[in-house]
């Protein structure tokens, strides 16, 4: 049966006004209704003494002046007495009543119901000095509690007998003597049910008068339990006396009234205090979780760190109540055997769970999504979030802190974020580099190497977000990680154009550029393999414009000197040397470039340096004859030799380049006609991507006969063949030469005419 004041109330009522029938009647019939003999005598109500005007006095004394100050002896509270009660009571259950009305519900026992001060044989009181007790202000709980200190810390640990039977039972919640209020009340119902099935009850307005006053006292310790555990947080100690007073009371109502009576009477039905008690605990738990940072505005533009402050605020709080729950409050109860850690435990976690979703409602950046998630889960989700080792493991687990697919939701929203973070992000480092170039900035020199931010700056971008994004979840940073690849893709083509069409493209610029990308490579592709996999083409693409753009520099300087090889004035000068003290110089440049891609491009040099010397043999502006071409071929292999011992000492590792001119000069100067194939066989094999132009080429050089020319294409026809396939199925690993070689056309007009 429901229990609360509502539906008490109603019966009530209904009881009520089924006795004012039976008094209209009485009057009607000018017949006095029947004084009841069973209650005893009537009782003298003493008078009360005068106390100094307070606030809370006084909130008490305006809400009762309707209540005559003093009464005849033998005087009972009339129907305006009642009515004025079941208002109040009705204001309280709709929840119209101010707080300070609960003290006067709790007191109004000394006023209204005098037959509540009862003797030791259940008899009225009237006679006993002992009923009297001194009122106190119902408002001031905490200051009453303080200033009878002592009484309150006798009545909780267990008033004597004596001393409790000579109290009323509103004086005694007053002085929080709960046990003893409630056993008064227990036994005073006892006698109600008693009197009301033996019928001998001759004055129903009596009947119901009382029991409404058992009712009433009965909220009056509901609300005397709940002022208790509003009191109990705070910064104030706490009264462990009081505590476990609420403990005792509330198991021996239950005790008491195990289960509804079968027959709906609402005297016996169980009171609900520890359910009560419950909503006592959550109220109070959601009223310290809002007063943590009550004064933040959390919702202004940029606020992340006033969510920052507000959740330190609120986590603080949390901790500190649980704390002081487990070490002073949940002790107080369990002394008693009442369990209360998992109740407070969990009424704090649904307090912080409702505030915690406000501000995700709340949060319009990424900044404050990133500060709300990552406080849910490594501060409130921690295990030491109580601040010690030691706490109590709760008995149930915890719901979490939101139901997963809210939680999906706000990961969802932090990626939506997230991407418009990175992308700005990547805008402003690309400004960043944009203002180096414009105030025409060397790069730094770190390490021996040519250096710029913009590594620097993308691995610290891309780290930060992945180790926040991690600290969340595994989702999420996989999430963040593929932001991060695919802003990344898009920056490096507008970073190449960017940087390629300013006034910036100088050597140490270029070598700077060629390290970042070579930076990006080896710390991201080789740290998130699976997000930056997509990257290795767009970096490697980037890095090679600009190793192109470094080659074109060297390459315009060079180029004019090859044009004066294999000439005349080339075979009694030295005019190789000018070209490799370029060389030279350059490579001195590489220093300063990752060893890697330093040893790629002076490969690149050496491939370029053998290749355009080839060209030149091959397009000869003069042809030799007699001696000349021996001495030709003489020379051709002297400076080949030259060109592999610079390349060696610089360092290059493309030996493979070392046959080609030999190759060529030997055809040129071989004077036994047959060892020529041999000589074509050893340069097919070791050049693959060779083709027949280029053979005939070089046998221009050597001026055979047409029939010898044809029969050397028939012989090496099958090498040719075997040497475009490989060169065609990339077998050649990568070893370009002469493919690279173009003839012209006067060439072939030439090889035509042998």
């Amino acid at each position: 049966m429901d229990c609360s004041p509502p539906r008490r109330l109603q019966f009530l009522k209904r009881l009520f006004c089924s006795c004012q029938d039976i008094s209209l009647c009485c009057a009607d019939s000018e017949m006095p209704l029947p004084q009841t003999e069973a209650s005893g005598p009537e009782l003298h109500r003493p008078q009360e003494p005068v106390e100094p005007h307070t606030p809370a006095q006084g909130a008490r004394r305006a809400s009762s002046e309707d209540a005559p100050r003093d009464r005849p002896e033998g005087s009972r509270p009339g129907r305006g007495t009642l009515r004025r009660a079941f208002s109040r009571v009705s204001q309280r259950a709709s929840g119209q009543a101010p707080r300070g009305d609960a003290g006067l519900l709790r007191l109004s026992g000394r006023f209204l119901f005098p037959s509540l001060r009862r003797t030791s044989d259940n008899g009225p009181a009237g006679d006993q000095t002992g009923a009297t007790s001194e009122p106190g202000p119902a408002g001031d709980r905490k200051g009453s509690s303080k200033a009878k200190e002592g009484v309150g810390r006798r009545s909780s640990t267990g008033t004597g007998p004596e001393e409790a039977k000579g109290t009323s039972v509103a004086d005694l919640i007053s002085k929080r003597q709960l046990l003893a209020a409630f056993e008064q009340l227990w036994h005073l119902e006892t006698g109600l049910l008693a009197e009301k099935a033996s019928c001998t009850q001759q004055d129903p307005t009596d009947l119901a008068r009382r029991a409404m006053d058992v009712c009433l006292h009965y909220d009056g310790l509901t609300e005397e339990i709940r002022a208790i555990v509003r009191e109990t947080l705070g910064p104030d100690e706490v009264d462990a006396a009081a505590l476990a007073e609420v403990a005792r009371v509330v198991l021996a109502e239950e005790e008491a009234h195990p289960k509804p009576p079968a027959d709906g009477d609402f005297l016996r039905t169980p009171r609900g205090w520890r359910q009560h008690w419950e909503d006592a605990v959550r109220r109070s738990a959601e009223e310290r979780v809002r007063q943590a940072g009550a004064e933040a505005a959390p919702g202004a533009a940029d606020a992340a760190p006033d969510v920052a402050r507000l959740l330190a605020e609120l986590g603080g709080l949390v901790r500190r109540d649980l704390q002081k729950v487990q070490r002073e409050v949940h002790p107080a109860y369990a002394a008693a055997g009442f369990p209360a850690w998992q109740t407070y435990l969990s009424a704090f976690h649904g307090a912080v769970a409702r505030r915690f979703q406000e501000l995700t409602h709340d949060a319009r950046s990424y900044k404050q999504l990133y500060v709300l998630l990552d406080w849910a889960t490594n501060v409130y989700g921690s295990p030491d979030f109580l601040g010690s080792q030691d706490q109590t493991v709760p008995s149930e687990p915890l719901p979490p802190l939101l139901a997963p697919d809210v939680w999906a939701g706000l990961e969802d929203d932090c990626t939506s974020f997230l991407e418009t973070e990175i992308a700005s992000c990547f805008d402003r480092i690309l400004q960043l580099e944009q203002d180096r170039w414009a105030a025409a900035e060397a790069p730094d020199v770190l390490q021996g190497l040519y250096r710029t931010t913009l590594s620097s700056d993308v691995c610290m971008l891309v780290a930060e977000h992945a180790k926040a994004a991690g600290a969340i979840s595994t989702k999420l940073e996989a999430t963040t990680l593929g932001i991060c690849a695919r802003a990344l893709g898009l920056f490096l083509p507008r970073f190449k154009k960017a940087f390629l069409e300013s006034g910036a493209v100088s050597e140490p610029n270029l070598c700077a550029s060629i390290n970042a990308c070579e930076e990006l490579r080896t710390h991201l592709l080789a740290k998130f393999p699976e997000s930056f996999g997509e990257l290795e083409k767009p970096l490697v693409a980037a890095t090679c414009a600009f190793q192109k753009q470094l080659l074109q520099g060297l390459q315009g300087d060079v180029q004019p000197l090859f044009r004066v090889l294999c000439t005349k004035a080339w075979l009694t000068q030295d005019l190789l040397k000018p070209l490799m003290d370029k060389v030279v110089a350059f490579s001195h440049l590489l220093e300063h470039m990752a060893p890697p891609l330093a040893q790629e491009t002076l490969q690149e040099v050496h491939r370029y340096v053998v290749r355009e010397y080839l060209a030149q043999a091959l397009r000869p502006h003069q042809r030799f004859w007699g001696e000349d071409r021996l001495s030709g071929s003489k020379k051709m292999r002297l400076e080949a030799q030259a060109i592999s011992n610079t390349f060696q000492e610089l360092g290059s590792e493309a030996k493979w380049l070392g046959q080609a001119i030999p190759c060529v000069a030997d055809i040129m100067g071989e004077t036994r006609k047959d060892d020529i194939g041999r000589h074509l066989e050893t340069l097919i094999r070791s050049y693959p991507d060779i083709r027949r132009d280029h053979v005939l080429a070089i046998l221009a050089l050597r001026r055979l006969g047409c029939r010898r020319n044809q029969h050397l294409l028939r012989r090496t026809q099958a090498l040719l063949r075997a040497a475009a396939q490989a060169s065609g199925s990339g077998a050649t690993g990568g070893r370009v030469l002469f493919e690279e070689i173009k003839l012209s056309t006067s060439v072939g007009m030439v090889i035509t005419c042998i």
